[in-house]
């Protein structure tokens, strides 16, 4: 199993279909534009591989549905690099089952390398409606200084890390704080929240912490 950054690892049933309606994703991506303007979400030939790195995603019904799944939109796999997606760069993820490390999703592109993080969180409190996945060098750390709760050193996207949130959420305030950082994940940063706000000033708030170090 490769462990390079932005590489899928989990197994994927992906069925391709036409792009989400530019309105149902306007806002989900004025939020990644916003991780992109500040590198907390992008692409660079001198990290992690040249790979592109961070994500973000929102649920796709704000209330319950029936059954125990939760789909969200998340942005594709290596869209990293683009300034600016469009409708053909997000997917819906309708499954995810971490202990089997398999994800079912529909869409134009596949999905992000860290979906059975964020389809984890999703699962575990039906309040998160918006999960992002930065890449923060300077929050990454700082994380101890900041109170930033931490993973054990496991690898990204994979059902070791989906167990590893579980038990942060359990046993460590990361609820209450609405972040968390993966020891094991380079300057992986996630935070979450009700809104996209929450979940958004979540993170600048603690990069504004981080730059005063």
């Amino acid at each position: 199993m490769t462990t390079k950054e932005g590489v899928i690892k989990y197994q994927l049933d992906f069925t391709l279909a036409p792009p989400l309606p530019p309105a149902r994703i306007a806002e989900l991506n004025a939020w990644r534009k916003i991780m992109y303007m500040t590198a907390l979400i992008g692409q660079d030939p001198n990290r992690y591989g040249g790979y592109g790195f961070g994500n973000i995603s929102c649920r796709l019904h704000a209330t319950g549905v029936p059954g125990a799944q939760h789909p969200f939109i998340i942005t594709g796999t290596q869209t990293g690099d683009c300034a600016d997606l469009s409708p053909n760069d997000y997917v819906v993820v309708t499954g995810c089952f971490p202990a089997e490390n398999r994800l079912i999703a529909t869409g134009p592109v596949k999905p992000s390398s860290e979906s059975l993080t964020h389809g984890t969180l999703y699962a575990l409190d039906s309040s998160i409606l918006w999960v992002v996945h930065s890449h923060s060098p300077h929050i990454w750390r700082h994380a101890a200084a900041l109170g930033v709760p931490m993973t054990g050193d496991v690898a990204y996207g994979t059902p070791e890390m989906a167990d590893a949130v579980r038990r942060m959420y359990r046993d460590s305030d990361m609820a209450a704080q609405h972040i968390f950082g993966m020891a094991g994940h380079e300057d992986g940063i996630v935070t979450f929240g009700h809104t996209a706000e929450e979940a958004g000033f979540v993170m600048l708030g603690f990069l504004a912490r981080a730059l005063q170090r």
